[in-house]
């Protein structure tokens, strides 16, 4: 799990906004949950690998630097 976290903005049509925090009301999980595991899923679909923020892999590569 990631321990750090950084902000993306994305900007949306407001009706569009509204019916996705509905839904994910609906469903109890919050719009960002939703948002990172698209993310996750996008890069895994791509194969592209990455070390979570935070991970202890992270720490042992940034003290090896």
């Amino acid at each position: 799990m990631e321990l750090k976290t950084a902000r993306l903005t994305v900007l949306i049509d407001p009706s569009k906004k509204r019916a996705f925090e509905s839904l994910c009301a609906r469903q109890d999980v919050t719009p960002s949950q939703v948002v990172r595991r698209l993310i996750r899923d996008y890069l895994n679909h791509y194969g592209v690998t990455f070390v979570p923020s935070g991970s202890l892999d992270e720490e042992d590569e940034t003290s090896k630097a």
